[in-house]
């Protein structure tokens, strides 16, 4: 378990986190969501020890991580896939690793094994790709078998099997009651495989809850509409007072409306006697509920500072 108490962390006169407080439990993915600048980095390198907060405490399992002798058999953490030493090789950096924690040099072998470096275990790390860089990290971070795992930015350069292998790995690892803590800016992941989130904005806490629940806070609902004549039921639904949006090739158009029900769409159509191939209400998605939450929380917006 991870939990976070009025965690603070300033630099200057600039507050990076600012009185954060959060528990991540195991046996469930928990993602960790915020704008950039919302100091989730900042927040995930205070809990491993690599920052120390103004204020406030974090800790793993009950205790500050420092007080864990052996690191890596009690949190596996995944923060940058490009800090390793391009010159080693796959194999060579995970035995060092293995060495300071007092971990086999058999778990070496297993590790490469789950992430699907084997056969690239030799090669030298400089020559790897991002992808081959963040499966490596993952193998370190399961390298001592820990019960708290963390990951920030995981299935970032992988290709569609590797981001499909990862959100796998994930929700197994949690469904063996450990632990995991999982930051991305990828919303379609965060649906795919966290249970709960962890939203941050400005360094605040925003929300801390099921995944679904913080989903249903969306206000923007929409409705998927098609019809053979998009362009002329667009123009009506955007009098009545609508916002409606254009998707798809010419000739298969499908508008997305917000701003009026399925049930008043229907009777436009009617109305002006526009054939509807298509009506379907759509809940607030997470990525809708995420931008509506954290719209004042955005360091930058498009084009220009805030």
């Amino acid at each position: 378990m991870i939990e976070v108490s009025e965690l603070t962390k300033r630099y200057g006169g600039r507050t990076a986190v600012d009185l954060l407080s959060f528990t991540v439990r195991p046996g469930r993915v928990t993602g960790f969501l915020g704008p950039n600048g919302a100091g989730k980095s900042t927040t995930l390198r205070m809990i491993l020890g690599l920052d120390e907060p103004t204020a406030g405490a974090a800790t793993v399992s009950g205790v500050p991580f420092r007080h864990h002798a052996r690191g890596l058999r009690h949190v596996g953490a995944l923060l940058d896939a490009g800090q390793i030493h391009g010159g080693r090789s796959a194999e060579a950096h995970l035995h060092a690793l293995a060495r300071g924690n007092n971990i086999s040099r058999r778990r070496v072998g297993e590790v490469l094994r789950e992430v699907g470096l084997s056969a690239a275990a030799g090669r030298r790390v400089g020559g790897f790709s991002l992808g081959m860089k963040q499966r490596l990290g993952i193998a370190a971070a399961l390298l001592g078998d820990p019960p708290v795992l963390m990951f920030d930015e995981p299935v970032n350069g992988m290709d569609p099997e590797g981001v499909l292998w990862a959100r796998r790995l994930f929700r197994r690892l949690a469904a063996e009651g450990r632990t995991v803590f999982l930051s991305s800016h990828l919303m379609s992941e965060m649906e795919n495989t966290a249970d709960d989130l962890v939203v941050i904005g400005r360094g605040r806490l925003v929300a801390a809850e099921p995944l679904a629940d913080f989903a249903a806070r969306g206000t923007r609902r929409s409705v998927v509409v098609g019809t053979p004549l998009a362009a002329d039921l667009a123009a009506l639904l955007t009098a009545a007072g609508a916002s409606v949006r254009t998707d798809g090739p010419a000739g298969s158009e499908k508008l997305t409306v917000t701003g009026l029900p399925a049930d008043r769409i229907g009777a436009i159509a009617f109305d002006n006697h526009v054939r509807l191939e298509e009506l379907t209400p759509r809940a607030a998605s997470l990525e809708e509920a995420f931008m509506q939450l954290t719209a004042d929380s955005v360091e930058y917006t498009t084009g220009q500072p805030r």
